[in-house]
């Protein structure tokens, strides 16, 4: 590692602790209603005719059901609408490179991928979506997944806040003040920054630039992408206007673009950790869950720079120099942007797997096993290490409570978090939060490596290949969307498996959250007392800390044994 790397890395950090605060008690504001600095009185009258148009009642609040219920309706209906976009493509407008129709296992995929927030893509942005699907689409549904995904989680903080309470909050006001007070503005900003560093923002055709050594010239696919990479990154969606993401220059342009855009992964779900502390009356709680955040995440992100800038131990047996130095980079720039460098490349990857973002800028499958290893397992983390926007800090809650459990047990007494007791129900229900997410993983994968269709979408051989497999279904598994790279995922097989996947893990999840949410809710609060575990604490910080790296580590090592581990061993051995 490198003086300059491990000095961008804490920039990155000190940055993002700042903006923390001010951010996170904003989003309070917005969710508890409270006055905007004068946003609510411009934005105010739109919100309330978009109740008017859509015959919503505000006042009236929800129970979990009714909650889970309008969640599921709002799904749905994006799922349905972005799949016929892209099967009606070629006669709709805003289509300038003359796009055909999508296929229908891959609008099925998209469709389920892009309304779960986790924006796998399985088709190249630029040669298969227009101007119209990737805006009114695309972009649309990153504000709307997003906006789901922070409502369930301001459900399930209302559940620990409120006491003898029957309803937790109505999901069709938490939508859209998410979208039009926290979204739309934190986009317009970030678009206008993308902008200015050169990102391409256009409704012109795609132009051709003359080249002398290509006499037919060069075709450079523009469009609107400064105002969806905005909200790709915002919204933890990640999915990018070009097949190779952000690391296409015209996503991610200069050093400042990609600062911007990497920065942009984290803001909101650190920001959510004070809002949560806000909403619950003690910001300790806050601190504390953002704490086991990034203590968990800089260790891996340290062995991710770490093992990229040593190298490849098989070049080193041929004495090839790997060394930073004045004349080169060093380590394994393979799959990397010289503009960023292996720093700011293992900084991304990490970041973009904690957080359930998914975009790139360098490619994944051209790491080391170990530093490979590493955005992968960040993946196994149950989306609790930041996460998604809401559906990542619903997720780390959710462990939060299993361990105050496990707390109790250890001591013989009745768990309690935030004054209300944990019972059988909650643990019932955090048990398939905590279960499902692995067995779809793991169930799909094993499928994936002994069924033909599987088989044939493998591009290398051995564990690497495996590492492939594994590595897209814990993306799709976990609402993350990034890839490894080296498998033709453009298949009926991995298009449908994949796309039921991601349905069955969004879902699956939100919805015994919600349970938890109404349940708490309903609750007296109970008064802390001697006996009590404080969960603001260092103490209560390492052993949540503990319970999910255990959980992740034994879920799923043997299959990282099978990948990752056993290919690094092979290449330090220089067997095959």
């Amino acid at each position: 590692m490198t003086t300059n790397g491990l000095l961008q890395i804490v920039l990155y950090f000190v940055v993002l602790l700042a903006l923390v605060k001010p951010l996170g008690a904003w989003m309070a504001r917005v969710y508890e209603g409270k006055p905007l600095l004068g946003l609510d009185r411009v934005l105010g009258p739109v919100e309330r005719l978009i109740y008017r148009l859509c015959g919503v009642r505000p006042e009236e609040e929800m129970d979990w059901q009714g909650y889970a219920f309008a969640l599921l309706l709002f799904s749905v209906v994006s799922l349905v609408v972005l799949y016929v976009q892209q099967r009606v493509q070629p006669w709709l407008p805003l289509n300038p490179a003359k796009l055909g129709a999508v296929t229908p296992d891959s609008s099925f995929n998209t469709a389920a991928s892009f309304t779960t927030n986790t924006n796998w893509q399985g088709y190249g942005g630029e040669s298969t979506m227009s101007y119209l699907t990737q805006m009114a689409g695309l972009a649309v549904h990153n504000f709307g997944s997003a906006a789901a995904g922070m409502a369930v989680l301001v459900a399930f903080i209302r559940g620990l806040a409120r006491k003898n309470a029957k309803t937790i909050g109505n999901f069709w006001v938490d939508l859209v003040r998410t979208t039009l007070y926290i979204l739309l503005p934190l986009s317009l900003v970030l678009a206008l920054l993308l902008v200015s560093q050169g990102v391409v923002q256009t409704f012109s055709a795609y132009q051709v630039v003359q080249l002398a050594e290509r006499p037919a010239g060069q075709v450079l696919a523009v469009g609107p992408v400064a105002s969806q990479i905005a909200i790709k990154q915002l919204g933890t969606n990640g999915g990018g206007y070009y097949n190779v993401n952000s690391a296409h220059p015209f996503e991610n342009p200069t050093p400042l673009s990609n600062f911007f855009e990497v920065l942009s992964i984290l803001l909101i779900p650190a920001a959510l950790c004070y809002t949560f502390g806000r909403m619950v009356g003690d910001t300790r709680q806050g601190w504390a869950v953002l704490a086991a955040m990034t203590i968990t995440l800089l260790p891996l992100l340290l062995l991710c720079y770490s093992q990229e800038q040593h190298g490849n131990p098989a070049f080193d047996r041929l004495g090839v120099d790997q060394g930073a130095s004045a004349l080169q980079p060093g380590g394994n720039m393979e799959g990397k942007e010289a503009r960023y460098g292996i720093a700011n490349s293992a900084l991304w990857a990490a970041t973009t797997t904690a957080a359930s973002n998914g975009s790139v800028n360098s490619m994944h499958d051209s790491y080391t096993p170990l530093g490979g290893l590493v955005p992968l397992f960040l993946m196994q983390f149950s989306e609790t290490i930041f996460g998604g926007v809401g559906s990542g800090l619903y997720g780390m809650l959710i462990f939060v409570i299993v361990a105050v459990f496990i707390a109790g047990l250890m001591v013989g007494r009745t768990p309690e978090y935030l004054g209300k007791k944990i019972e059988s129900y909650e643990i019932k229900m955090a048990s398939l939060v905590v279960l499902i997410m692995p067995l779809i993983v793991l169930l799909a994968t094993a499928i994936a490596v002994v069924v033909p269709a599987g088989l044939q979408g493998i591009a290398n051989p051995g564990a690497h290949g495996f590492s492939e497999i594994l590595y897209a279904y814990t993306s799709m598994g976990n609402n993350n969307g990034s890839a490894f790279g080296g498998i033709s995922a453009n298949t009926p097989f991995y298009n449908v498996t994949g796309g039921l996947a991601m349905l069955f893990s969004r879902f699956w999840l939100a919805i015994p959250t919600l349970a938890i949410a109404g349940s708490l809710a309903k609750k007296k609060q109970v008064p802390a007392s001697p006996g009590t575990l404080p969960t603001h604490t260092p103490l209560f910080v390492v052993l949540l800390i503990g319970v999910i790296v255990l959980v992740g580590a034994l879920t799923f090592f043997p299959a990282l044994a099978l990948g990752p581990i056993v290919e690094h061993l092979q290449m330090m051995t220089g067997g095959n």
